[in-house]
């Protein structure tokens, strides 16, 4: 009969799924929302924003450019909003699993802590997360001899090498993983060379991080990537994965509530660092990495012009764009910040639809 739903939608397994992951969701926003007075409160009293402006670039040469528009801004907002986006998804996962030892379906039901599909996001994005506390720490203070203070460049990386390579021999050894799902095509079979491909997309990821410049741009873009993951983990059947995406894209837009022009806090390493693995985890779990170059094209795009102005200034001598990343290039032409901002949100979300069509469709 014309205007009937499909008979699956009546599936009352179904529902309750389709509930327990949007419950999550809402309660990690709620959560992360009622948190962040007593967050910002306290950044703001014990004034824990970088003291000295970042004045040199990757390359070592005065960001000139930059400094036109962020020089007083960087040095009266605090860092560290970035433990909203973790440290409320671990404590939702926590309370549902003290929960569920209740004896109430209900309880039971919303546990999303499960051994072989939760454990390794929630490890990569702490991990990660405790790592770029350590640089926010050291960029307050103004210890380190990287951009006024924090660890440099080099260390990051080593360190997001050595959190790819725990992550890579995991899967390869622990889960046995040996294929990478092509859309339409099929399974291609890499073998050992499953554990360095896993740590160069973790890098890779890592390296889109850079998108953390103006306000909201960061949070609109990870909280839309983890959006995609949860709807494809979803349709894989991995609910609990799905859970996991939802509670942190849900404490993501309780952060950017509060990081929309002007912002009340940054989100600062310890959010860039724990996303970024935990991003790449959840794409290798639910076999959808080819796709993530198209879901987080706003990363892609990001890195790029930041390697692109590197080589144009090393091989040609000249810059490529105004300032890189490229949303500063934008913001150098005249645009207004929030016009970048909301721009790229635009071609976030209709990469990220793209992105699950394919997959999903493969």
């Amino acid at each position: 009969m014309v205007g009937e739903l499909p008979q699956y939608l009546y599936d009352p397994y179904l529902i309750i799924n389709v509930l327990k992951v949007f419950f999550l969701g809402s309660f990690s926003f709620a959560l992360a929302f009622a948190l962040t007075p007593f967050l910002t409160n306290f950044l703001y009293k014990h004034k824990l924003w970088k003291k000295s402006p970042r004045t040199i670039s990757i390359d070592g040469k005065k960001l000139e450019t930059f400094l036109k528009y962020h020089t007083e801004k960087e040095t009266k907002v605090p860092r560290f909003g970035g433990l909203l986006v973790w440290t409320v998804p671990v404590i939702v996962a926590i309370i549902f699993f003290l929960l569920s030892k209740i004896d109430f379906w209900v309880f039971q039901k919303l546990n999303f802590l499960s051994r072989s599909q939760t454990w390794l996001p929630f490890f990569a994005l702490v991990a990660g997360a405790l790592v770029g506390l350590i640089d926010d720490i050291l960029q307050v203070k103004g210890k380190g001899k990287y951009f006024g203070g924090g660890l440099s460049l080099k260390k990051r990386l080593i360190l997001m090498f050595f959190i790819g390579l725990i992550g890579g021999l995991w899967f390869y050894y622990k889960l046995g993983w040996q294929t990478l799902h092509i859309p339409r095509v099929g399974d291609i079979y890499l073998g050992a060379l499953y554990i360095p491909f896993f740590i160069l997309v973790t890098m890779a990821t890592y390296s889109g991080g850079v998108i953390d410049g103006l306000d909201g741009l960061a949070g609109g873009a990870f909280a839309t990537i983890f959006g995609a993951y949860g709807a494809i983990a979803f349709f894989n059947g991995q609910i609990d994965l799905a859970g996991f995406c939802a509670a942190v894209a849900g404490a993501i837009l309780a952060f950017l509530w509060f990081n929309i022009p002007p912002a009340r806090f940054y989100m600062g390493e310890t959010g860039i660092m724990g996303l970024c693995p935990a991003l790449t985890v959840v794409a290798f779990l639910t076999d959808s990495v080819l796709v993530l170059p198209i879901i987080g094209i706003l990363l892609v795009i990001e890195s790029a012009s930041v390697i692109l102005q590197l080589l144009s200034k090393k091989f040609l001598k000249r810059k490529l764009f105004l300032a890189a990343p490229i949303h500063h290039h934008f913001e150098a032409k005249g645009w207004p910040h929030y016009k970048v901002t909301m721009r790229f949100w635009v071609i976030g979300v209709i990469s990220a639809i793209v992105g699950i069509a394919i997959r999903l469709l493969g």
